[in-house]
């Protein structure tokens, strides 16, 4: 592929190339249903829990980004309000229960998304540059990278970072000294990947979710001089920038 018409191709990894919400649900299901049985007698519902939990969750991330700590202290922060609203005693064996439980979420085993293989094979045989940007805490992260072998696509330009915002991306921009038309955010998150992508001029690729997590959810910048494409699929990526690069070759033999 000739040098003017390569893309480069930044992948989020949680949710985009690998599973992660689906864990977190999981584990708030056996929350939910931990706090429904121990304040039983003061009729305190699940749907309550939950909008208390994100309340308070989406408040802690503006603050400390990905931090593993932070979702487990959620979910006892949660349980101190309401045993504070109902005036239950707080038991520490119950705390180092939801800490334990809350834990368990980056224990699980990392699954890709259908297609993320061939996906990836494709873009590289075709010439692309690939990169890996995630958030989150390195030792979590490398996990899965090294469980998904992802170094054998990215290699060593792999960016883990604790906040993901235009700050960031903008720092992978300029030392890799990528060319913002011709470089591509794909991600599932419109706050972390799509908006600062956008926000950067670069272009974007917008992963959506049948179930989103609220704190994913903004409104996006509609004045970039990027591009914004919205899948469902993660193979529908190779499509999109094969249309880019052919409508890039034409232009060139004009």
């Amino acid at each position: 592929m000739t040098g003017t018409c390569k893309q480069h191709l930044i992948f989020d990894l949680d949710d985009t190339l690998v599973y992660c919400n689906k864990y977190f649900d999981l584990i708030l299901d056996q929350f939910v249903g931990r706090m429904t049985e121990w304040f039983s007698d003061y009729g305190l519902t699940a749907e309550e829990i939950r909008k208390k939990q994100l309340e308070i969750d989406i408040a802690g991330v503006h603050v400390v980004g990905f931090a593993s700590h932070h979702f487990p202290e959620s979910l006892i922060a949660t349980y101190r309000h309401f045993s504070a609203v109902y005036e239950r005693i707080v038991s520490s064996a119950e705390e180092a229960l939801l800490m334990k439980l809350g834990m368990s979420v980056y224990d699980q085993e990392t699954e890709a998304y259908p297609g993320m293989v061939e996906t990836l094979e494709r873009l590289r045989s075709d010439g692309h540059g690939l990169y890996l940007y995630t958030g989150g805490e390195d030792k979590i992260q490398q996990r899965k990278i090294d469980q998904m072998k992802l170094t054998t696509y990215f290699g060593s330009d792999i960016f883990i970072r604790q906040h993901k915002n235009v700050t960031a991306l903008e720092g992978i921009l300029r030392a890799k000294s990528l060319p913002r038309e011709s470089t591509w955010m794909i991600g599932n998150s419109l706050r972390t990947d799509i908006a600062p992508a956008l926000s950067a001029d670069i272009h974007a690729v917008y992963l959506r979710q049948e179930r989103e997590w609220a704190y994913n959810m903004v409104e996006l910048n509609p004045s970039s001089k990027g591009t914004l494409h919205t899948i469902s699929k993660l193979p529908e990526v190779t499509d999109i920038i094969g249309r880019f690069t052919e409508d890039c070759f034409q232009k060139r033999t004009l």
